[in-house]
């Protein structure tokens, strides 16, 4: 299995390099199908999500496609993402993603697609590979899901959690002091990256690419 977790999609030279190192192909001849369904429950301006597909397109990829698993059926999108070289999932939400990706059957589905895909996260798309949603992290770095009592047992296929968005101006607690206090106690490995670092995993073999700032906690 190929992943690229990213904190905020391509965002430089170096991830979509790797990005492309993956799938094995040069960008001419790539295909990517885009999953924007975590954002649909976020509030205000969306130009994160617009600088998301800007990204992928000035990547000049042969093709970018569409597929929201939760406002099509599945005999539409699942032959998109088998299409597809890379399957793109988009920030916003982790527990939206996650009830969808359940909900769809696309949980029970994927690892047979990403024999041979590769599968990108940005922030809440990358965050649903760890083993759950980390709930307590969630409500303490993100001030998302305070409604929420229960975890939610996540993909798996990674055996880390990934924290996104580190130092950036948006998020006051996405710093090493809060992010300290929040995972203390913790015995998994957390990586928390910023906007324009990512992480590579291919079976099960993490590496950095970074043009910024990372750090690695437990």
């Amino acid at each position: 299995m190929k992943l690229l977790l990213t904190s905020a999609g391509i965002t430089n030279k170096s991830i979509a390099k790797a990005l492309f190192d993956l799938v094995g192909k040069k960008p001419e001849d790539t295909n990517i199908v885009f999953i924007p369904t975590a954002a649909n429950v976020e509030k205000g301006d969306k130009g994160w999500f617009i600088d998301d597909l800007v990204n992928l397109q000035k990547l000049h990829c042969k093709q970018i496609e569409i597929a929201d698993i939760s406002a099509i059926e599945k005999s539409i999108w699942l032959p998109k993402l088998e299409e597809a070289d890379v399957l793109f999932f988009e920030g916003g939400n982790t527990f939206h993603l996650m009830e969808w990706l359940n909900k769809s059957g696309l949980t029970e589905l994927l690892p047979q697609l990403l024999e041979t895909r590769v599968y990108v996260g940005s922030s809440a798309g990358s965050m649903v590979t760890n083993k759950d949603l980390a709930l307590k992290l969630s409500q303490l770095l993100y001030g998302e899901d305070l409604e929420r009592t229960e975890n939610m047992t996540a993909l798996g296929y990674v055996d880390f959690y990934f924290l996104p968005h580190l130092n950036s101006p948006y998020f006051a607690t996405r710093n090493k002091e809060t992010i300290e206090q929040a995972v203390a106690g913790m015995k998994e490995k957390v990586y928390a990256l910023d906007d324009n670092s990512a992480l590579t995993v291919v079976d099960g073999k993490v590496e950095v690419i970074t043009q910024g700032e990372w750090l690695e906690f437990n």
